[in-house]
């Protein structure tokens, strides 16, 4: 479980775009399927003198292998220390000199390689791009100092009790599912892992048949297409089909967990799997998660802070993936308070899934949703990011618009049926992390 308000920025993000309007969303990117299987996608902007490409692999932590956790973000976290052609450090040196930046990370589902440079500095950066993923070295002395590094920094990530909850919680909401594990592995998974697990998993993995390159900026589809083919359109695609992750299923059970810490607060997280976002029930769901704790407004900030002032903090959110997702709810109170905001958390839950919201608070919420961010996306960065991430979850280049058109619709009916479904607080996990009392 992503601690914070990850899900929500997403839609926030879409909802960004959907703001532009059906013209921009018409014109948002073209779409093509080069002969070896990447999917291209390219976004015209011709008044950014910056380009930001994103190569998308499907080689993310869901396909970690279950005694090598984290091996995906060792992956990603090596993949530019070295090329065929350059060291870790010439490579920075290169696209530093230019002002520019390439990066590489892996996350649940996919591992990505950014680039961002100016226009006349393209065909550098494209260059560096095509040297890291399809002949990165994994040097033998970078991948032991990374090890030690996420090793140091999962130790340290131990001391944060919203960390260690959406750990706990990801545990029990997709038992059995690598989304059960943390995409960083524990610091005994990572400490086993080596540079030929990492040459097996990146050579297995990245492949170009579920590779998606978005080139967003002052570039033309047609230049886009001829510098990328001649990068990539050599890249061969393997004759074995590509490996594929299960998809989550509910535990057939809910559990509470309590976290001991001698802390002055206690964290508190509710979370339950709840519905794909090509689910047509996510419009409501993400509605409904803003009228419940989405913001200043929302009925739980309301209640638990405003009038109880029983909570530092306390919100909902959605995380949608690839492969299933999550809906939940987190609040730090004062630990004598636990068990009464523990309780308000629960009758707020089912309340709304008990009787309609009302009409002023679902405009509200429709309102945000559509419109407060439209600058999530003002960066060409930002839409190329968009544009892999719609294109790995089988979203459409249309979604945009159709997410702004399908929360427009959403009644105050549509909430209600929706939270009675996924908002029943019997079907929520439980972890508590702080003192006990």
């Amino acid at each position: 479980m992503i601690r914070g308000r990850i899900g929500l920025l997403c839609v926030v993000l879409l909802a960004g775009l959907a703001a532009r309007g059906a013209a921009g969303a018409a014109l948002l990117a073209h779409r093509e399927v080069l002969p070896n299987g990447i999917v291209l996608l390219v976004a015209e902007r011709p008044a950014v003198p910056i380009v930001a490409v994103r190569v998308l692999m499907r080689a993310g932590a869901v396909y970690d292998p279950a005694d090598r956790g984290g091996l995906a973000n060792l992956t990603g976290a090596v993949l530019t220390r070295g090329t065929a052609k350059r060291t870790g450090p010439e490579l920075d040196t290169a696209i530093e000199f230019v002002g520019g930046s390439v990066e590489a990370g892996a996350g649940r589902d996919s591992l990505t390689v950014s680039m961002t440079t100016q226009k006349k500095d393209l065909t550098l950066g494209l260059d560096l791009v095509s040297e890291v993923v399809l002949t990165p070295t994994f040097p033998e002395a970078e991948v032991t100092r990374k090890v030690a590094e996420i090793q140091a920094a999962i130790k340290r990530s131990e001391e944060d009790p919203g960390t260690v909850a959406a750990r706990a919680l990801s545990r029990l909401v997709f038992e059995g599912h690598p989304y059960g594990r943390p995409v960083e592995g524990t610091r005994e998974s990572v400490g086993r892992l080596t540079r030929d697990d990492v040459v097996k998993f990146y050579r297995e993995r990245a492949r170009p048949d579920t590779a998606v390159i978005a080139v967003v900026g002052a570039v033309t589809v047609d230049e886009a297409r001829r510098e990328i083919l001649a990068r990539f359109g050599s890249w061969a695609r393997p004759a074995d089909p590509p490996a594929t992750a299960p998809m989550a299923t509910a535990p057939s059970t809910t559990r509470e967990e309590t976290v001991k810490r001698e802390l002055t607060q206690t964290t508190i997280m509710f979370g339950r799997q709840a519905i794909l976002q090509t689910d047509p029930d996510y419009f409501p769901l993400a509605v409904a998660s803003y009228v419940l704790g989405g913001g200043s407004a929302s009925r739980l900030y309301t209640r638990v802070r405003e009038e109880s002032g029983l909570a530092y903090s306390v919100y909902s959110w959605a995380s949608p993936w690839r492969h299933g997702a999550s809906f939940a709810v987190s609040a730090q109170t004062r630990t004598a308070e636990a068990p009464k905001v523990i309780a308000m958390i629960r009758e707020e839950l089912a309340r709304m899934g008990r009787e309609p919201v009302a009409e002023r608070e679902l405009g509200l919420a429709k309102q945000y949703l559509i419109g407060s961010f439209p600058l999530r996306l003002d960066t060409s960065g930002k839409v190329a990011d968009f544009l892999v991430a719609i294109e790995d979850r089988g979203l459409g280049l249309d979604y945009a618009d159709r997410y702004k058109e399908r929360i427009g619709k959403v009644t105050a009916a549509d909430v209600q049926r929706v939270a009675a479904k996924y908002f029943t607080p019997a079907a929520f996990n439980l972890v508590v992390v702080g003192e006990t009392k």
